[in-house]
């Protein structure tokens, strides 16, 4: 029975994540810290807190390397996903304000983040040490920007110049980030060479190029010639995908979730890039994004926290707010941003999400963060999340009404790419809604066709 232990694990994680979900989207929180909860509650913390009977312990999870696997494939694709939403054009178009706000928004919290953790082991020396440390400013790099854009969607700020700006930037910001972890990630290890760790990463990028030379002609090939059979581009796609994960960690010793970004934003310039895109949607929604997150939350040990930890926790949470408002205000400023209007970019890049996550997560597997460090970037997570929608209306002093202040900005490509995301989701939900009724209301006429008979 042991052996089927694994269904009955799934089939709770994939119900308990959906409710807690639910719950934390009522609250204007992203659904990701709904599964990171429903882990923590579900799995040996909230289990050794409480001390429940030993009779209880079969319904609770544990973490396993069932799980471990499925969550490695979980990342993979969610950050392949990633990538198939990164448009190279728009990285292009950005400008400067978005380049300079995102450069400065990463530098400032990968070096006040490497500050925190050489505060908290002061004692100690060696290379590895050093990449630990660096590795806690590369988990406060990333900025997500889902609650941000819901935030000023609310308020009628969303095709401001500050909207626009903050939208450029993440962009930018989380290309940046996961280069920071290539490299963080590459130097990892005893008797690391530099300059070969260096190399290798040159001609990971060029070998990225050249797949992305033959990967974009030979799905514009596929598609001239098999146009009337789209179901095997999603399969070639994740043979990409999964090719390419293994042969940045194996061969280059690049991180896999960098090859599967990589493989994303290849297949996102191909002809097919959003019907791809949208037939893995599915999977990620349904199971692999779930079971990866509450993954997670099974990880975190809360009565091994020691008083350390809690102090490490509240820090990190101030650093990764901090750091953000002043890199990437600063950062606006330098564009010619007001102080106003500075802060409130700040403000809306301070929110961290699912890539935080999911760097600390690739992070601790490769030794460069102790477990103990996975309740305090939960909690940051959490932090900002909560933070961020209730500074934003505070910055632009705009009280919650269901009137929203109009837009006198001119509209721009990535708040058109947001609000077309969102429309079609709906479109997507009320086609279904449409398509079952429909079946609803023909059954009944067939089945009274068949007795008149």
């Amino acid at each position: 029975m042991e052996s089927y232990r694994f269904l009955y694990d799934i089939a709770l994680i994939l119900l308990s994540t959906k409710i807690f979900g639910l719950l934390t989207r009522k609250l204007q929180m992203p659904q990701v810290v709904g599964a990171l909860i429903a882990g923590i509650i579900f799995g040996p913390a909230l289990f050794n807190i409480l001390h429940l009977p030993g009779f209880l312990e079969p319904f609770f999870l544990k973490p396993t390397d069932f799980l471990s696997h499925l969550s490695e494939i979980g990342v993979i694709v969610i950050m392949f996903s990633a990538g198939m939403t990164t448009d190279i054009h728009e990285l292009k178009n950005a400008g400067k304000s978005g380049f300079l706000v995102a450069l400065i928004g990463v530098l400032v919290p990968l070096g006040l983040g490497a500050l925190l953790g050489f505060l908290f082991s002061p004692d100690e020396a060696g290379p590895n040490l050093i990449l630990q440390h660096i590795f806690i400013g590369t988990i406060l790099t990333a900025t997500s920007v889902s609650i941000t854009v819901e935030t000023l969607k609310e308020i009628g700020k969303l095709n401001s110049k500050v909207g626009n700006t903050i939208l450029a930037a993440a962009l930018i910001d989380d290309v940046m980030g996961l280069v920071v972890l290539t490299i963080v990630t590459s130097l990892a290890g005893a008797d690391v060479n530099i300059w070969m760790v260096l190399l290798k990463i040159v001609l990971f990028f060029v070998f990225v190029a050249v797949m992305a030379f033959l990967g974009i002609k030979g799905f514009t090939w596929y598609e001239n010639r098999y146009n009337k059979n789209l179901h095997r581009f999603p399969l070639l796609a994740f043979v990409l995908c999964l090719g390419m994960a293994f042969v940045a960690e194996r061969i280059f010793g690049v991180a896999d979730i960098i090859g599967a970004f990589s493989a994303g934003v290849i297949i996102a310039n191909t002809p097919k890039g959003a019907y791809i895109d949208s037939k893995f949607q599915p999977l990620s929604y349904l199971l692999l994004t779930p079971i990866f997150f509450a993954n997670i939350g099974l990880k975190v040990a809360i009565p091994e926290m020691s008083w350390q930890i809690v102090v490490f926790a509240i820090l990190l949470v101030v650093v990764a707010i901090g750091s953000k408002l002043i890199g990437c205000g600063l950062g606006a400023k330098a564009c010619g941003f007001n102080w106003k209007e500075s802060v409130q970019v700040g403000l809306g890049m301070a929110c961290r999400g699912e890539v935080a996550l999911i760097v600390a997560n690739k992070g601790a597997a490769m030794g460069l963060m102790p477990d103990a460090y996975f309740g305090p970037v939960i909690i940051m997570v959490v932090c900002c999340a909560v933070f961020t929608p209730i500074a934003l209306k505070i910055a632009f002093r705009v009280k919650p009404s269901l009137h929203a202040i109009p837009e006198t900005e001119p509209s721009s490509p990535l708040v058109d790419r947001y609000e077309l995301t969102a429309k079609l989701d709906d479109m997507i939900d009320e086609d279904a809604r449409k398509l079952f009724f429909k079946e609803e209301q023909e059954t009944p006429k067939t089945e009274s066709t068949k007795n008149k008979k």
